[in-house]
């Protein structure tokens, strides 16, 4: 047991002296540029702000960009859930190598990737030629987006995942089924709640990272305005033409909308933590 007068010792400074810190982190590298974007998109005033939001180039990489990282988020919260039980449950020879390739697109540069994609789906690609034998073009299209954001997104949700699978009790399966639950009404009524929690977080982490991905989906989007445009894409558009004002109010709009959605998500997550404590 630890005497009493080593509990108000500590190791890190106390409460004042570590949310000063934060703060001054937090300002530094968070909320300082953030700011400009406020500065500088008040420029155009009200009237402009609100004309370049609503030009129909704008709102349409919003649309594009928010309903391909969703359908990829979606995939890979699905797919990634797949990965780590998969990693976690079943034992095989090998299994640190495919673990470690899950952190490969953290490691490889975002300009690669999408050079590498390019390459394998386009017309006269490995996957590509065939699908277009098919009917089905994948590079230059939403398809070909949605793959480039399932490829840097799915690490969010397998490490998130992992631990509280890794945390999950076998015990509570073997209570279940020994209760006469089958394999299903186990996975849906005990398993899932538990994970639930982290796997929203990981959806979240795979959302977020979509929304703001620039390397890897401006070679295989295209880049046509109003069919393939995101809304990154249009950003350096502006910037490019020296229309930082414009550049400004597009990636405010794009915060905006990211914050609304993650804020959205996470109260989700609060609320299956709340009901999973309460069960």
């Amino acid at each position: 047991m630890v005497p009493s007068r080593w509990k108000q010792y500590s190791v890190l400074p106390g409460f004042g002296l570590s949310m000063g810190y934060t703060l001054f982190y937090l300002g530094l590298i968070v909320l300082l540029p953030l700011s400009t974007l406020l500065l500088k998109s008040s420029d155009l005033g009200w009237a402009g702000l609100i004309e370049v939001l609503l030009d129909k180039r704008v709102l349409k990489s919003y649309q594009l960009t928010l309903t391909t990282s969703f359908a990829a988020a979606v995939i890979n919260a699905l797919f990634g859930f797949i990965i780590a039980w998969f990693l976690i449950r079943v034992p095989f020879r090998g299994k640190k190598i495919i673990d470690a390739l899950i952190d490969l697109p953290f490691a490889l540069p975002t300009a690669v990737s999408g050079i590498a994609l390019t390459t394998i789906y386009s017309r006269n690609g490995w996957i590509g030629a065939p699908l277009e034998r098919l009917g089905l073009q994948i590079a230059f299209t939403p398809i070909g987006i949605t793959i480039a954001m399932i490829l840097v997104g799915l690490p969010f949700v397998v490490r998130t995942v992992q631990p509280a699978l890794e945390d999950l009790d076998l015990e509570i399966e073997e209570a279940a089924l020994s209760l006469g639950a089958n394999r299903w009404q186990t996975f849906i009524r005990v398993i899932m709640p538990l994970v639930l929690p982290a796997l929203l977080t990981g959806f979240a982490l795979a959302f977020a990272r979509s929304l703001g991905e620039y390397g890897s989906v401006v070679f295989i989007a295209g880049n046509m305005p109003l069919k393939t445009e995101i809304s990154s894409l249009l950003i350096i558009t502006k910037l490019e033409q020296y229309d930082y004002a414009g550049a400004t109010a597009i990636a405010l709009g794009m915060l905006a909308l990211s914050f609304m959605l993650l804020l959205l998500i996470n109260g989700l997550q609060s609320w299956s933590s709340r009901r999973i404590k309460g069960m």
